[in-house]
């Protein structure tokens, strides 16, 4: 198998992935993309990748700074390129440059540089490929979401909260108590709209699980988990639902193009899916509260 480049058929879509003859970045960087590696038999190319730790910073006068932010594992320096796309510093926990992705307007040819030691360039390549499924998914109908994903009869239900609410103890309870039910992703999922239905599926990328699964399922429901002393579900008007979906999925707000198109699929998911308020206790008896109403639309097609 070649150590030098790749493809990867991540949520139905085509990517490549190739590395410069340099002893130091290989696929050992990527280990959850070895479930998502197929031959190189592609209909298209949905993103390409290119790691060569030569290329160098767009010049200035070439670039315009956009943002600096915290992405709550490491920090994210933005700028715009004179010519429409993007360069981005991504760096760790302790602030230190990782990876330097430089790309087009739309996300679709890619080049990065890595810094550091092997756990460096790791976190560096994994968040640069986030960034990058991301934002040219928002051409093609796909959002990336922070959602924990449960799967049960064919249909996949994604629970979304604040960092620490509570929504893989909701699944975690799920799994225990609620018979016929498997993990596809603790963290990030992808969302797709085809030919007007939502689908849900597995990624290489799920947080402190290790949850890495080529995996997809009609998407059941969206539901927003909040702590109370009682349990309790309930739909949510469309407006609630843009409200909390909006931040639960990656965007820049300073691309009009890509956020416009995030916008309307957040749009056309909230009209063809199910979209709850849980408020809950982290018990059994939520599981119970909120699978009830969950699945009670179930059909026996629900498709893997």
């Amino acid at each position: 198998m070649n150590s030098k480049e790749g493809y990867f058929n991540i949520a139905e879509f085509g990517v490549k992935i190739s590395f410069n003859s340099d002893d130091r970045n290989d696929f050992s960087l990527l280990p959850s993309l070895i479930p998502f590696r197929v031959a190189n038999t592609l209909d298209g190319l949905f993103f390409s990748l290119h790691v060569d730790d030569s290329i160098s910073p767009i010049p200035k006068e070439q670039r315009e700074r956009i943002k600096d932010f915290d992405t709550g594992n490491g920090h994210t320096i933005v700028d715009e390129l004179i010519n429409g796309g993007y360069q981005y510093i991504i760096k760790d926990i302790n602030g230190k440059e990782c990876c330097l992705l430089i790309t087009d307007n739309d996300f679709k040819h890619c080049k990065c540089a890595l810094r550091g030691n092997y756990n460096m360039r790791s976190f560096g390549l994994n968040n640069a490929l986030m960034l990058i499924f991301a934002f040219a998914g928002s051409f093609h109908n796909t959002l990336l979401i922070h959602a924990s994903l449960v799967r049960h009869n064919g249909y996949g239900y994604a629970f979304t909260a604040k960092s620490g609410t509570g929504k893989s103890t909701q699944v975690s309870m799920w799994l225990k108590h609620i018979s016929g039910c498997d993990l596809m992703n603790d963290d990030n999922p992808i969302i797709r709209l085809i030919d007007g239905k939502a689908y849900i599926y597995g990624s290489p990328w799920s947080g402190k699980t290790p949850c890495y699964r080529n995996v997809k399922a009609r998407l059941g429901a969206i539901t927003q988990i909040i702590r109370a002393q009682a349990n309790s579900i309930e739909k949510v008007s469309p407006i609630e639902a843009f409200a909390y979906l909006l931040p639960a999925c990656s965007s820049m707000k300073w691309d009009k193009v890509i956020f416009d198109n995030i916008c309307n699929t957040i749009t056309r998911i909230i009209e063809t899916t199910p979209i709850y308020t849980l408020h809950c206790l982290p018990n059994r008896e939520a599981a119970i509260v909120c699978s009830n109403e969950l699945t009670k639309n179930e059909v026996c097609h629900g498709e893997e």
